[in-house]
């Protein structure tokens, strides 16, 4: 049996999130890789390098796994927001507006660029821990779910919608108190938390927002954490705002909705095993209606945000081999056209990925090797140890796994501009973002008068 390349997984086209790479990626006639039917040295030769690509096959299966599972295991309302901050974009909103699901947003700029990509205001909920009086606003003004997240959100909205306007939609978030094994800068579940109500809070918060007649209380948050590969926390999740809601219901809150964030973890290497889409849903689910039963509550909508599990399986990114240093005894460097400025997550939070060449996706390992990104940091490293076949400058490495938190976490740091990013599907690969020239950085820029010549 033919030992597989490292991008190669047991695909699983039903639940992208199991799967290292696209799924629409095989092999040409050359046996050079492809995803979405485009060849991706052909991809790196058109629009260049670094180069993300994104493919819409991986993230419209995702899609709608999510939306048959919520309605295959749960009898009442149901709705998936799309987590944007994962990677936002026009087209991204456009592409989760066509497949009915709604948005989750934590920013104006999201909030637009999600209305301008045709996500209906009223399937946007608005969240974050200090929102400006702008942003509320905004989100007001467009019919977007305000997520109370602390007292400052309720003494602004308070201040800031006008007397005999009509309320708010708002949604109530607190901490759960639930831990997961998760990176701890990633843990938002648990006590010692930047977001929202503590549970000791909640029955004063409850009863100060009863009689308002600037909002309505709508629906009850709650979030455990990211890339998290257990489903017993979300079982414990699921008691927990049970209780919440019976409280909020029994004080005369209307709260329809139960939103019990997102969270569910993608496969970046070999050794991670998260669950499937269907799974997570379905103890969601199951546990959320028998809970229901046993308390006598009505059924809420139950609202999840996935956002790493949509998009991050869907994305990978193109770097072209530069630069080589070989120290003997200790370590090889080999350099790509980019690095932390396009993929932040391995110096922040030692994210590991999967990598291999394009074109030779399936030749054997012959080295072990660092790749280094560009940047003037030793930190500035996306792959450590890494096993890859003999390369030279020129090569093309792809990296898997990079369509969440790559783009949307992108900075210029060292002054070097963002790369492009595309769309492909069918054999087509379209321009969803273009690339950065080292001019674009110059327009925000002020010369004070009394510096000019």
């Amino acid at each position: 049996m033919t030992k597989k390349s490292s991008y190669e997984s047991d695909i699983d086209l039903i639940s992208p999130n199991r799967n290292i790479s696209p799924i629409t990626t095989e092999l040409d006639f050359q046996k050079r890789l492809q995803v979405g039917g485009c060849v991706l040295s052909v991809l790196a030769e058109r629009f260049g390098t670094p180069l993300y690509v994104i493919d819409e096959a991986t993230i419209r299966m995702a899609s709608k796994t999510y939306r048959e599972s919520l309605k295959k295991y749960y009898p009442g309302e149901s709705l998936a927001l799309y987590a944007s901050k994962a990677n936002s974009s026009l087209f991204m909103s456009s592409l989760i507006a066509s497949e009915g699901l709604g948005l989750d947003a934590v920013s104006e700029g999201e909030m637009i660029t999600a209305l301008n990509g045709g996500v209906a205001g009223d399937k946007i909920v608005l969240h974050g821990n200090n929102k400006s009086d702008r942003e509320l606003l905004f989100a007001y003004k467009n019919g977007v779910t305000i997520v109370l997240d602390n007292q400052h959100d309720v003494i602004r909205l308070q201040q800031l919608i006008p007397a005999g306007s009509p309320p708010a939609r708002l949604m109530l978030r607190f901490t759960p108190g639930i831990e997961c094994h998760t990176h701890e800068y990633i843990r938002t579940g648990h006590l010692d938390s930047k977001f929202g109500f503590d549970p000791d809070e909640l029955e004063s918060v409850l009863i100060s927002l009863k009689d308002v007649n600037w909002g309505v209380l709508m629906g009850l948050h709650a979030h455990i954490g990211s890339q998290i590969f257990e489903l017993e926390p979300h079982r414990d999740l699921i008691n927990v705002m049970t209780d919440v809601l019976q409280l909020a219901r029994g004080l005369g809150h209307p709260v329809k909705d139960l939103n019990v964030g997102g969270g569910l973890g993608i496969k970046y290497v070999d050794s991670d095993k998260p669950p499937s889409i269907d799974d997570w849903i379905k103890t969601i689910a199951e546990e959320l209606v028998q809970t229901c039963k046993k308390k006598n509550i009505k059924l809420p909508r139950l609202m999840c945000e996935p956002g790493r599990s949509l998009v991050a399986s869907a994305g990978i990114t193109l770097y072209t081999i530069g630069s080589k240093k070989d120290i003997p005894g200790l370590r090889k460097y080999l350099s790509v056209d980019g690095g932390m400025s396009d993929n932040p997550r391995p110096i922040t939070y030692q994210s590991l990925y999967t990598a291999c060449l394009a074109d030779r996706p399936l030749e054997l390992t012959e080295q072990i090797v660092t790749i280094a990104g560009k940047h003037c940091e030793s930190g500035d490293v996306l792959l450590k140890d890494f096993k890859l076949p003999k390369c030279k400058s020129g090569d093309l490495l792809v990296v898997f796994g990079t369509g969440a938190y790559n783009y949307s976490m992108s900075s210029n740091y060292n002054r070097i501009p963002r790369p492009a990013a595309v769309v492909v599907n069918s054999g087509e690969a379209d321009l969803i973002q273009k690339r950065e020239e080292p001019s674009d950085l110059l327009r925000f820029d002020v010369l004070p008068e009394r510096f000019r010549a």
